[in-house]
């Protein structure tokens, strides 16, 4: 075994390994960190840095992302905004027809139920909303609770913070194995060594599910591709996250075939940026100008002022899918020792800082802040294979 035992081994330095690593090491666990690449080196290197509840219809998945906003905002006046580029933009929704306006409308009544910030706004507060959208709008909504990040920025300095409270962080640290009794988790073997520890966390993202394969108690996160277009810096033209009203119902879908929604916001350096495409073709990293080229004719439907502005590049990402769109959190009634924190989908970021904080009350006894039965990884045990491929 390496070094002194630890009591937490966080699998996954991306946004949410950091966040569970940091939450835990506040909490006064010892903590180590195995990354098998580099910090932020894959899923969170692909995202946008959102942290959102205006996408969340009502269930477990709304109540993590509101507990998430609140932490992210504590963790903004902790390490000072500038820390992860932390941006209280705000969200603004836009609906193109008449039917999308009511089904808009209908969303943010009940998601004011349940504690969102939700304004319904007409097409005259939208332009004042953002002067450059287009006119073709029906009416719309303003959520103020959403922000932003630099996702990649926010990893390393949670790891920072962690490190500063007593972490180790172990890149080019491949998990091989896991070290299993009978009756609990003992460690992992890694291509340096093996890791002792009283638990294991699974935040490997996107390949969590590989991650709890190795472990014998299987969850069914599966990779989902999506690009993002870059512009050329700007003046800041587009001063909110805006996306259409289908947007949320694309997010929700779990259809395997692409589909694309547009998301369009600036970034505190100028740059534009334009999403979101799903689909899911494993872990092809393959270019597709047809996606992108989609992707801009719906930018363009928005903003039209974007048809005299440059793409500088685009890049793309894989989220960590569930069948049923919620992530797995918290201990692993199957295998003790085995704690999950993955499957968030494309809300990993602004889902991170709830995970984090949830994993660490559960791991020193506290009673934590939200029920976690429906991010349970044996929920899926009745599933047919079918379902959950």
């Amino acid at each position: 075994m390496t070094g002194e035992r630890p009591d937490v081994l966080v699998i996954g330095a991306g946004v949410v390994g950091a966040a569970c690593a940091y939450f835990c090491a506040a909490a006064g666990l010892r903590v180590a960190v195995l990354e098998r690449g580099g910090v932020a080196g894959g899923t969170t290197s692909g995202g946008e840095g959102n942290i959102l509840v205006s996408d969340k219809s009502p269930s477990p998945e709304l109540d993590l992302a509101l507990l998430s906003v609140r932490l992210w905002g504590e963790l903004g006046e902790r390490f000072g905004p500038d820390a992860f580029e932390l941006e209280h933009k705000g969200g603004v929704v836009v609906a193109q027809s008449p039917e999308a306006a009511r089904g808009l409308a209908a969303l943010t009544a009940e998601q004011r139920g349940l504690g969102v910030e939700a304004v319904d706004v007409s097409a005259t507060e939208l332009a004042e909303l953002e002067p450059n959208l287009t006119p073709d709008v029906c009416a719309g909504a303003f959520y103020p609770q959403d922000m932003q990040v630099q996702p990649m920025l926010a990893a390393a300095e949670l790891l920072r913070g962690a490190r500063a409270l007593g972490a180790t962080v172990h890149t080019g640290t491949e998990v091989l194995a896991f070290r299993c009794t009978r009756e609990a988790v003992q460690g992992v073997v890694t291509n340096r060594g093996e890791f002792a520890a009283r638990w294991v966390v699974n935040a490997a993202g996107t390949w969590g599910g590989a991650v709890s394969e190795l472990a014998g108690a299987p969850v069914p996160v599966l990779p989902r591709r999506g690009f993002v277009l870059v512009t050329e810096p700007l003046p800041r033209v587009i001063r909110h996250k805006v996306y259409t009203a289908d947007y949320v119902a694309n997010v929700a879908s779990g259809d395997a075939g692409l589909e694309t929604s547009v998301v369009v916001e600036g970034t505190r350096a100028g740059t534009v940026l334009i999403g979101a495409s799903r689909e899911r073709v494993g872990f092809d990293r393959q270019f597709s100008l047809p996606v992108v080229r989609k992707l801009a004719a719906q930018a363009l439907g928005v903003f039209p002022f974007l048809a005299d502005v440059a793409l500088l590049r685009s890049y793309l990402g894989f989220r960590p899918y569930c069948p049923d769109h919620l992530p797995v959190i918290g201990a692993d009634p199957r295998l003790p020792g085995l704690v999950h924190a993955c499957g968030h989908e494309g809300a990993g970021i602004g889902l991170a800082a709830a995970t984090g904080h949830l994993i660490a009350q559960e791991l020193t006894g506290a009673k934590p802040d939200l029920d976690l039965t429906p991010f349970r990884a044996d929920r899926f045990a009745d599933r047919s294979t079918e379902e959950q491929t």
